[in-house]
């Protein structure tokens, strides 16, 4: 076994609780520590990506409790991607949140990133669907209290909402749980790919509601319609740091999507072949106007960029509802795109918010360093709308080409070009009222003096997003290469199934 597999889950658990009992009177302790945890974690992920890069699937067995009876994290190619996607993103989050002092705001902060950071890990690392469930609920504990930091009643009410449909989401992943368990007789994702390829497709029924409910708990995961309604909400009001976060959350759900569907109930097993595809399809172009035109009606800043994650989330779930290895591969580069590209725009709709006191797209006074944020924001939303010179051009134009099956171009293309032009179109809105109209407000001398100037270290992070994007666009033949190998590891279910199952003796 590969015992560093399981630091990216004991780092964080075990430097939460030292933050809460040691260091919770000490911010700067506690920032020492986090900030330490989350360049480890890079260093670890890194090392990950490496030695996946080779093609073989590690296994790391808990309690040395053979697959499938035992706890078991699994490490191949998708999973070394995921998290270091997280690594990165949690090091420029926690670096904003430290620069702007977000972080002293309320009590807690560092711990409850921690754990935070370790329910994503653990859920992109977990071989069974039973533990995915227990990192769901880690992410949910945590994702609260960092949703409801600072305060305010619109943060309090807006956490309720958040907190009410993931526990419904919850219960309702207990309930396909134990459909699939009692269909199946296990919960190990390898197993059950092993068991339900040879149910006959008349003795299937439990197994397709088992599925079937797995897609709902994934869709609310990842803010697919008919149960998108919570994100624009929850990332309005979220501190924005704490959004920019969550951005690597909803892919979680995209995540859950493409392991456990593919591998268990995907392309090939007569049960389900085509099951979920069906119904993801049209969720998908739903959930892509319904960002489009959220994103056009907004009327603040923050539910405006929510809108567009919506969106986003649409164009990947595109992509996935294929269950093709080249829809797939251009699935993953798009995943990696629209984490920063997300990310970015929390980045710098924090820096403007915080100076001009509140989200409202109506002229206000200018902000000082007008020119700097306005040329931010114009970055971050180039990225985010999927213009060039960015990845988000390519991330769409490879979409675009990997979904050409007849019957489902026509909407694909046509979802996915009219969403991408009303988010354009609302984001040159948005920018234009606040940094272009506000130019024309006169602001009483005082308040132009006493509005603090964002220093070198508070913009950083959302320089390093926004170039995150642009190498993502340089690199993009290298990336592809890597990601075009992970799809076709991920189609091989074979290779995925003897890993699990059929090499308890190994050791490394």
């Amino acid at each position: 076994m590969m015992h560093w597999i399981i630091v990216p889950v004991v780092l964080p658990a075990l430097l939460a609780p030292v933050i809460v009992l040691v260091m919770r009177h000490d911010i700067t302790l506690a920032r020492i520590a986090s900030v330490a945890g989350a360049v480890l974690l890079l260093a670890v992920a890194i090392g990950f990506v490496v030695v996946a890069a080779g093609g073989q699937t590690l296994i790391y067995e808990l309690g040395d409790w053979p697959a499938p009876f035992g706890i078991v994290l699994v490490l191949d190619r998708l999973s070394a991607m995921m998290v270091l996607l997280t690594a990165i993103l949690a090091l420029i989050v926690l670096a904003h949140s430290i620069a702007t002092g977000w972080d002293a705001r309320g009590k807690h902060f560092h711990a409850l990133f921690q754990f935070q950071i370790m329910g994503i890990c653990g859920a992109f690392l977990t071989g069974d669907v039973f533990n995915l469930f227990v990192f769901f609920e880690v992410l949910l504990i945590a994702s609260y209290g960092l949703m409801i930091h600072a305060g305010g009643r619109d943060r309090m009410r807006a956490g309720l909402q958040y907190i009410v449909i993931n526990l419904a989401g919850s219960t309702l992943f207990l309930f396909a749980l134990g459909t699939l368990y009692a269909s199946t007789g296990t919960l190990n994702i390898a197993d059950l790919a092993a068991k339900i390829s040879e149910i006959p497709v008349e003795e299937a029924a439990l197994v397709r509601v088992a599925a079937m409910l797995l897609l709902i708990v994934f869709a609310v995961k990842a803010a697919i319609f008919p149960v998108q309604f919570w994100l624009p909400a929850t990332y309005a009001n979220a501190p924005a740091p704490v959004a920019a976060l969550f951005a690597i959350m909803t892919k979680v759900g995209a995540y859950s999507i493409l392991r456990v569907h593919t591998t268990a109930f995907g392309p090939g097993i007569p049960a389900t072949d085509g099951l979920i595809g069906t119904w993801l399809f049209p969720a998908a172009i739903i959930t892509i106007v319904v960002g489009g035109f959220g994103v056009l009606g907004a009327r603040r800043l923050m539910p405006l960029i929510g809108f567009s994650v919506v969106g986003s989330m649409g164009v990947l779930l595109v992509a996935l509802s294929a269950f093709t290895p080249t829809a797939t591969t251009a699935a993953l580069y798009y995943m990696i795109h629209s984490t920063f590209a997300a990310a970015a725009v929390f980045l710098v709709a924090d820096l403007v918010i915080t100076r001009r006191t509140q989200d409202k797209l109506a002229p206000a006074p200018v902000t000082v360093q007008n020119g700097l944020f306005a040329a931010l924001f114009f970055a971050a939303a180039i990225g985010m709308a999927g213009m060039p010179p960015l990845s988000g051009f390519l991330g769409k134009l490879v979409v675009l080409d990997a979904i050409r099956t007849p019957g489902l171009i026509g909407w694909a293309w046509t979802a996915i070009l009219a969403g991408s032009l009303l988010t354009i179109v609302g984001f040159a809105r948005a920018g234009s009222v606040l940094f272009w109209s506000s130019t024309a407000v006169d602001a009483p001398e005082p308040d132009a003096v006493t509005q603090p100037k964002a220093t070198a270290t508070q913009i950083a992070p959302a320089m390093v997003a926004v170039a995150m994007l642009a190498a993502l666009a340089v690199f993009a033949g290298p990336v592809t290469a890597y990601l075009e190998g992970t799809a076709t590891q991920i189609f091989d279910r074979a290779g995925y199934i003897s890993a699990v199952l059929g090499n308890q003796d190994e050791e490394s």
